[in-house]
C-alpha cells in the first residue's frame, strides 16, 4: 500500500523559509509534486518534479520555492524561501506513475502559516 508521509510544517514569519519533506513508501514514482489548499477553495499545483528532472512551478513561488527528489530515499523536499501570509495553506504531498502533474496518491497534508 501507497503511503506519503509529510513533515515540515508550521508557523513561519514573513520572509522566513520552511522545508516540506515527503517520503514515500512503495514504488519510486515517476511524478511527485506539493499541492496547497486553503479553505473554500481548491488544491492548486505550487511545484512538481519528474523523475527525469523536469519541473513545474505556479506562477506564484517562481523564484521563491524550490522543488528537489532523493529518489534513493524516495523522499521529494519543498524548498520555501521568502515566505508570504499568502503562502498559509495545507501542503499535501502528490505523486504518480505518469506524466501527469496530478498523481493518485496524496499525502494527509501538513499546515504552513505565515504570520507575525
Amino acid at each position: 500500500q501507497v503511503q506519503l508521509v509529510e513533515s515540515g510544517g508550521g508557523l513561519v514569519q514573513p520572509g522566513g523559509s520552511l522545508r516540506l519533506s515527503c517520503a514515500a513508501s512503495g514504488s519510486i514514482f515517476n511524478m511527485m509534486a506539493w499541492y496547497r489548499q486553503t479553505p473554500g477553495n481548491q488544491r492548486e499545483l505550487v511545484a512538481g518534479a519528474t523523475i527525469r528532472g523536469h519541473t513545474n512551478y505556479a506562477d506564484s513561488v517562481k523564484g521563491r520555492f524550490i522543488i528537489s527528489r532523493d529518489d534513493a530515499k524516495k523522499t521529494v523536499y519543498l524548498q520555501m524561501n521568502s515566505l508570504r501570509p499568502e503562502d498559509t495553506a495545507v501542503y499535501y504531498c502528490n505523486a504518480g506513475p505518469g506524466g501527469a502533474w496530478r498523481g493518485r496518491y496524496w499525502g494527509q497534508g501538513t499546515q504552513v502559516t505565515v504570520s507575525s
